[in-house]
């Protein structure tokens, strides 16, 4: 069963010799991104020019202040100081924006100790990503990139993978901005997928002052790996299920996207379609990791054209040129897999952009959520579609097993933990999904849609009941506003 969301103490923080200084190189070097993207003709580098907040007290000298204090920020509370990925639209960006949504939303109810700031922090951005969100949701990030941050009194957070804290590995706006020793606090909100981190990992998850985790399966593979225990504490992700409400939506009509294994429409239907009696829906970037070819490889050896079930893939690029079309037929040709008499089962490519703003639609027009991931963090696509009652068939390992069950979903079995073999991970361990388990799952879900519903309707349930960003703005407010009191 999942571990409870009921969240340890933060640790104390160890004693630093608070200094107000000058711009130090990495702050500069932040000042000299911020104008260079200035510099871009394209609109969404000035929208990160704002996220930077190159206006804000955070990029600017601090002033020598009198032992009594007049200046603006005198009897103002510290400020929160939440640096992340917040334009890129992966895993990190999504989850930082339900925390900070719901945790600004909570400070303004409950009059919080702290005031909150943002500045952009980690991937790449991208544009499709931020012209897709809601006009209503640009309005936060506009008011909190501007917000005033003293940062010799703040509590940072840096909310992305450790190669990207202070000193950066790569080129990204470094977290803290200038180093360890002048914000009052500093939080690594992270977390990996397989066994074990890195000796670096480890060594940057050490300098933090606590390292926030999202799941016991996190807390274990941290201590683990050489992360101090005492800086570790478990805090849950939400999901946003006001907005993934399926009561607030309506499908996207199907078929859409292009049917991957058929070169031409001659043996689809007068619509384009051979199937959606019943819809499998997979959400993932495009990697090893997120089990892929052990999803066709089970869904192409089960289903034939005879049966009326289709399998919609929304795919991301990652690392990688986005035709996947091609990708998929030659993992077909290349496999043992044979054509079935009656034709292979209808898998269809969604090959355009999907904006934030209609993914509750294309949730709702699914029967089925399906993802055999290799290791997962938390799976953001996953508690999306159990927030839109759909039934999850899910690997159950890493990150998912905090919140799915026998009750709420179907848990896959793996066969075996298999060896990284290549990359800066090699040697740690993964989970390799059973190809036979997900074969049944699958069925079986397809068979009796009544108990699939049901399991559907349990996983929304769980959602609001434990994940919803009411409660876990809560459980975040708690951790800061007692990390604060024992700063001071």
């Amino acid at each position: 069963m999942p571990g409870s969301p009921i969240q340890t103490p933060p640790p104390q923080p160890k004693p630093k010799p608070h200094r107000r200084v000058l711009l130090s190189v990495p702050a500069l070097l932040a000042v000299a991104f911020a104008v260079l993207l200035a510099a871009s003709p394209n609109p969404l580098p000035r929208i990160l020019r704002l996220l930077l907040g190159p206006k804000s007290s955070l990029l600017r000298p601090t002033e020598i202040r009198p032992s009594v204090d007049a200046s603006p920020d005198a009897g103002r509370p510290p400020c929160v100081l939440w640096m992340a990925p917040f334009a890129s639209g992966g895993g990190y960006c999504s989850e930082a924006w339900s925390y900070v949504a719901s945790l600004d939303e909570h400070a303004t109810a409950a009059s919080a100790n702290f005031t909150l700031a943002i500045a952009h922090h980690g991937d790449l951005e991208s544009p499709e990503f931020w012209l897709g969100l809601p006009e209503q949701s640009k309005k936060l990030p506009y008011r909190l990139a501007t917000a005033r941050c003293e940062l010799s009194r703040a509590v940072v957070v840096c909310h992305s993978e450790p190669g990207a804290w202070y000193p950066p590995m790569y080129e990204s706006l470094p977290c803290p901005p200038t180093g360890y020793d002048e914000p009052a606090f500093v939080i690594g909100r992270t977390m990996f997928e397989t066994d074990r981190l890195s000796p670096e990992h480890v060594r940057r998850c050490n300098q933090m002052d606590a390292i926030w985790v999202p799941t016991d399966f996190h807390v274990s593979t941290f201590v683990k790996s050489g992360v101090d225990p005492s800086k570790v504490v478990k805090v849950v992700q939400a999901v946003d299920v006001g907005f993934f409400h399926p009561a607030k939506h309506t499908a996207l009509p199907l078929p859409i996207g292009v049917p991957v294994l058929v070169l031409d429409d001659s043996r689809l239907g007068l619509d384009g379609s051979k199937g959606k009696g019943f819809v499998f829906l997979s959400v993932f970037k495009w990697e090893q990791r997120k089990g892929w070819d052990v999803l066709l490889r089970a869904f192409l050896q089960e289903f034939s054209g005879a049966d009326d079930v289709a399998l919609y893939l929304l795919i991301n690029a990652y690392h990688s040129d986005t035709d996947f079309s091609r990708k998929i037929r030659s993992f077909v040709k290349e496999s043992s897999i044979e054509e079935p008499t009656d034709g292979w089962a209808e898998v269809r490519l969604i090959g355009e952009h999907v904006p934030q703003s209609a993914l509750p639609r294309l949730y709702k027009a699914a029967d089925a959520f399906v993802l055999p991931s290799r290791g997962e963090g938390w799976g953001r696509p996953v508690v999306e579609a159990m927030s839109m009652e759909l039934p999850v068939i899910v690997t159950d390992w890493s990150g998912p097993t905090e919140y799915l069950t026998e009750e709420n979903g179907y848990p896959l079995d793996i066969d075996r933990m298999a060896e990284v073999t290549e990359g800066p991970f090699k040697g740690h361990l993964c989970a390799e999904p059973s190809v036979d388990h997900l074969r049944t799952l699958m069925r079986h879900v397809f068979s009796d849609r009544e108990e699939a519903r049901r399991k559907g309707k349990k996983a929304r349930e769980d959602m609001v009941e434990r994940f919803s960003p009411a409660i876990v703005a809560r459980i975040v407010a708690d951790q800061l506003q007692q990390t604060i009191a024992s700063t001071r």
